[in-house]
């Protein structure tokens, strides 16, 4: 019994051992459940993970270390991504190539090789007038709240459709005209009230500052740099005007020399004859310099000019029919503020009585208030006074930048001259707003 005994434990040992060994294999080869800290990777990490772990495979293509063949990677042994990882992976499968692009130069529309079709082309022939109005009480005031209902345009006696309307405030472009010709206490009056000139513009104003006498100057191109207008309006105080009277032609003051009982010391026995000498006011000239710097401006801004002058026009090269065309056709509206002279009524309606063969001697004083009536929505003022003046240069700019903007496309006609009527349906108003208009040539 005891031989039989030793014999089963000898033989029984390593069939248990076996057994336990492949129980204990069975359950190595049973993967971890996954977790937050330990997530399963892939088979193709672990696949990777194995070939960078750097053990050398046997001979047979095993691993040597069969543990890390069964076990699951971890996270810290998970391999990261690299650019160059990336790179070689998506280099297996490249991308679709882009289509071919094709690009034209600027302001010109090819046909479609491929098609043979035209591509789109945009032509712009827009005829969109813009037409300025200030509607007033009969206070003078400006009257606001108006509906587009409210108003109507006729040109040429055809009733127009409304395609634009505004009330808004407009940005100015403004060029003021100084007269330097005028008698030289109107001159100085109107340097002390620069100041006031100044701040009646904003700060999103571009002001053009010109003088005339006998020739036009310009002293400030358009900006809006305040600063700049502040040394302009400096260099006009250092102006002078002409002589406070008529000119001296003889007596001690003349332009001739010493004179002993009459005569001229060391010259022959003749009277000498002195003539004041001739004098020009190129006001046209002025005002058709500003025209054409205004017409280059933004059309999104409003184009005034705003002259301070005694009114005197004489030897201008250009003519008023012409200098008012240019300032129709660029809808730029004239302002004006009359001083000395011109702020007279009495000597104002005199000097609007022509002699037809003195025109061109005595030169014209009514110029100025043709100018502001043509143009429409400007306003004449008449000021004698400095405070007068202040007050002036305040309502006529914020006249001038809250008007009504009406908008049409006018019918395709013969060119010239456009008579502009604008009607108002409210009670005791009265509308400002130029007469008419020269189209400008449409573009091809």
């Amino acid at each position: 019994m005891t031989r039989w005994a030793v014999l089963v434990v000898a033989f029984g040992l390593p069939l248990a051992v076996s057994g336990t060994c492949a129980q204990q294999q069975k359950q190595e080869d049973i993967p971890d459940a996954p977790s937050a800290s330990r997530p399963v990777a892939p088979p193709s990490a672990r696949q990777e993970a194995q070939g960078d772990s750097g053990t050398p495979d046997s001979g047979t293509g095993a691993p040597a270390d069969s543990d890390s063949a069964t076990k699951p990677a971890t996270a810290a042994e998970l391999p990261r991504s690299t650019p160059n990882s990336d790179a070689s992976s998506n280099s297996t499968t490249p991308p679709p190539p882009m289509p071919p692009v094709r690009t034209v130069p600027a302001g010109s529309v090819p046909k479609d090789l491929e098609s043979g079709a035209d591509l789109y082309t945009i032509r712009s022939t827009s005829t969109l007038v813009l037409v300025p109005v200030t509607v007033k009480d009969n206070s003078g005031r400006l009257v606001s709240g108006l509906l587009p209902k409210d108003f109507s345009v006729l040109e040429s006696g055809q009733k127009q459709t409304l395609k634009f309307f505004t009330s808004d405030p407009f940005p100015l472009s403004a060029a003021v005209i100084f007269d330097t010709g005028m008698a030289d206490v109107g001159l100085h009056k109107v340097q002390e009230t620069l100041s006031a000139l100044q701040g009646a513009f904003s700060q999103f104003d571009e002001v053009g500052v010109y003088t005339y006498s006998s020739t036009v100057s310009q002293v400030k191109d358009f900006d809006t740099a305040a600063k700049q207008l502040t040394v302009a309006l400096n260099q006009v105080k250092g102006y002078s005007g002409t002589n406070n009277g008529p000119p001296v032609t003889s007596g001690p003051l003349g332009p001739q020399g010493p004179m002993i009982n009459g005569l001229p010391v060391g010259a022959p026995p003749v009277t000498p004859i002195s003539t004041p000498p001739k004098t020009s006011r190129v006001l046209n000239d002025a005002i058709l310099l500003a025209a054409r710097d205004l017409s280059k401006r933004d059309r999104a801004r409003r184009k005034i000019i705003f002259v301070i002058s005694d009114g005197r026009e004489q030897g201008s090269t250009a003519s008023y029919s012409d200098t008012l065309k240019v300032l129709l056709t660029q809808n730029i509206t004239v302002y004006a503020i009359g001083v000395e002279g011109a702020a007279i009524p009495i000597y104002d309606r005199l000097q609007r009585v022509h002699l037809p063969k003195s025109n061109k001697l005595l030169g014209y004083s009514d110029i100025l208030p043709k100018y502001v009536s043509a143009t429409g929505g400007g306003t004449m003022f008449s000021e004698m006074s400095q405070s007068g003046i202040e007050a002036a240069y305040a309502k006529a700019i914020g006249d001038a930048r809250n008007q009504y903007t009406i908008g049409y496309t006018p019918k395709a006609g013969i060119g010239g001259y456009r008579q502009i009527e604008v009607r108002v349906r409210r009670p005791e108003v009265k509308v400002y707003t130029r007469d008419g208009y020269y189209p400008l040539p449409t573009a091809r």
